[in-house]
């Protein structure tokens, strides 16, 4: 064979990953930039679940969906969300065609790593108020010390009333602040491994050092009360009522575009609100309703998915009874017709780190939407693994519609690994796979992710949905 026979031979036979900039025209790149300004505002307004939620069915609402709620009846060419509880929601658009046909699920989550207040949060010691915290997910303890948090999140009075409250976002509120011991005492600390170099129990917000007004030297706590009676006057709180609300610390940062060139974005909480907004304005912006679909916008991911708002809660399998009950259809048969993506991130390859995956079978900025056919750890642990059959399926989707994906696992056999909401789907006869955006720094408080990658997310999500089999 000539040389150009054997290239010729090698383009046909060999795989090679797309580069999303040697593809992009310039409607295209137009079409990216523009995406990405909606989603930074997004990200920038989302910190934690209870405003992803309000936000995006302000979203929904702007595009003739109505709350649905168990018991009342779905139309065909109905638009519906179903809010579970302010902290996870579900948009649902009923198809053309049969039920028994089955439902297009593309499911991710909304909630984040972050610094959870205690039930008995607010203290002083040695001049100082702070809260004490809880923190959330899987997280690296160190690296939430020293840098500007907001805190974010509902109280919940003792006579039933609610009040959402995000302090530290705007440039003239306060911010709060977790302590790290300075370099120059720091020689027992740094010798520790950078798992106990800061433990849980020293993840404590410091609050404030002014004495209420007026107290005297004699008065105990007096800066814990001063801190005690600013919160009451403005929010009408006692401490009692900590007991039943819902606060957390996140960082304060704003998302920002990334490098010279601006091509990343940086921000907290890409994983994974990264897949929930290109997964919800899929379903918006599509014109094709021949196929029912359903978004779902899960809480709970980062401890296991459990409790009422958890992928594992039963209200989303629900959601697809009522549907196949409404159209005289067998809810069995809707599930197995049925079809998901689990819209997760993956670790994508850091070149300052590589010894932690494995080069052929890693995700990289810049090359896609990542199909992940498995998660889990020590030996496939922890996850559904999608069949060849599913996959195969998934690639012609993506393929039809010119979607610039790859493949990817997270991290080398016995790295570690990780899970997603893919197997509670599974496990109700729904073929799934995880599909999402390729993240560096990932559970950290700025996590960095590629324009490109987003914008091919969306491009997936969409033809998923309007794929006419």
């Amino acid at each position: 064979m000539t040389d150009k026979e054997i290239n010729d031979l090698k383009d046909k036979l060999f795989y090679k990953p797309k580069f999303a900039y040697d593809e992009y025209d310039e409607k295209a790149l137009c079409e990216m930039e523009e995406f990405s300004k909606g989603y930074i505002k997004f990200i920038d307004k989302c910190r934690i679940e209870r405003e992803a939620v309000k936000y995006s069915i302000a979203e929904a609402e702007k595009h003739g969906y109505k709350e649905y709620k168990f018991g009342d009846k779905f139309e065909k060419g109905g638009r519906y969300y179903y809010n579970n509880r302010d902290k996870a929601v579900a948009f649902i658009r009923v198809g053309k065609n049969p039920i028994a046909e089955g439902v297009r699920i593309v499911a991710s989550h909304i909630d984040s790593p972050r610094i959870d207040l205690k039930q008995h949060p607010l203290y002083e010691n040695s001049g100082f108020a702070y809260f004490k915290t809880h923190y959330y997910g899987g997280i690296k303890k160190y690296q939430w010390t020293t840098i500007p948090l907001s805190l974010h999140g509902t109280i919940v009075r003792a006579d039933g009333s609610v009040q959402d409250i995000a302090i530290g976002l705007d440039p003239e509120d306060p911010v709060f602040y977790i302590t790290d011991l300075l370099i120059h005492l720091a020689k027992d600390q740094m010798n520790k491994p950078l798992r106990s170099g800061i433990e849980g129990e020293q993840l404590n917000i410091l609050l404030g050092s002014r004495p209420l007004p007026g107290a005297s030297k004699d008065v105990g706590d007096r800066i814990k009360l001063g801190i005690m009676k600013l919160i009451n006057d403005k929010y009408g709180i006692t401490e009692a009522d900590f007991m039943s609300s819902e606060l957390t610390m996140v960082p304060s940062y704003p998302a920002r575009e990334l490098g010279f060139d601006r091509s990343m974005i940086a921000a907290y909480g890409h994983d994974d609100r990264v897949c929930a907004y290109p997964s919800y304005k899929a379903l918006f912006d599509s014109t094709d309703d021949a196929n029912t679909s359903m978004i779902v916008l899960a809480d709970k991911e980062e401890i296991g998915s459990d409790g009422v708002t958890g992928m594992q809660s039963s209200a989303y399998m629900d959601i697809i009874d009522e549907l196949a009950k409404t159209f005289r259809a067998s809810p069995a048969k809707v599930r197995a017709n049925s079809m998901c993506l689990s819209a997760d991130v993956n670790a994508g390859f850091d070149p300052g780190f590589p010894e932690v995956a494995e080069r052929s079978n890693t995700c990289f900025l810049n090359q896609g939407v990542v199909m992940t056919k498995f998660t889990g750890s020590g030996g496939k642990s922890g996850t559904s693994d999608a069949s060849g059959e599913f996959v195969g399926k998934i690639r012609k989707i993506f393929d039809d519609a010119n979607v610039i994906w790859q493949t990817g696992e997270l991290g080398k056999v016995d790295q570690g690994g990780g899970g997603t909401v893919a197997m509670y789907i599974a496990n109700n006869n729904i073929d799934t796979i995880d599909v999402g955006v390729p993240v560096l720094s990932m559970h950290s408080p700025y996590e960095v992710i590629a324009k490109a990658d987003l914008y091919e997310t969306y491009k997936a999500f969409r033809a998923f949905i309007d794929w006419a089999k």
